[in-house]
């Protein structure tokens, strides 16, 4: 896949600025568009389940179309550069984890090599640690019986035998 000006421009402005970050992003969309022929997620299609909520993020959300409003982007807080990509038609998925590699100082001279190293330089590729995940479930809202406010069904909690949100729960 040769390197595509346009679409890595259309992800800085997403973002807001260019940075090592976002390059590993939009390099692990790139890999993930390679290794599993993915285009743009127009509902679950592609689902990411990435490791961390750093900049790279919003590339994969921009390219592949997997966000937490449509329930295909699962964060997982690992504090690694991994991400895991699946296609629900044929199941098909791929870790991809960024390599332990010598980082320029210079952030922009760095952006700039990773947006030209070839994908396999910059990580490893494995089978899936997870299954594919199950299709987003909507869940209904309910009124916190101590604030008033709403919030889903799942996010509730029993507290001296009142339904709460989390807040209220967590209150003492």
């Amino acid at each position: 896949m040769v390197f595509n000006s346009a679409l890595w421009d259309e992800c800085v402005s997403f973002h807001g600025h260019s940075c090592p970050g976002l390059a590993i992003g939009y390099r692990a969309a790139e890999a993930a568009v390679l290794k599993l022929k993915l285009t743009f997620s127009e509902d679950e299609e592609v689902v990411c389940i990435t490791e961390n909520n750093a900049c790279g993020v919003d590339a994969i959300q921009y390219i592949l179309g997997c966000t937490f409003g449509k329930g295909n982007l699962i964060f997982k807080d690992r504090g690694k550069q991994a991400f895991t990509f699946f296609r629900r038609d044929t199941g098909e998925g791929v870790r991809i984890v960024l390599k332990d590699l010598p980082r320029k100082e210079n952030r922009e001279e760095w952006t700039e090599e990773l947006l030209r190293m070839n994908v396999e330089d910059i990580f490893d590729f494995q089978p899936p640690k997870d299954d594919i995940p199950k299709k987003a479930r909507i869940y209904p809202s309910l009124k916190c019986e101590i604030c008033g406010e709403k919030a889903s069904e799942r996010s509730m909690r029993i507290k001296d035998g009142k339904i709460v949100c989390i807040d209220c729960f967590e209150k003492d």
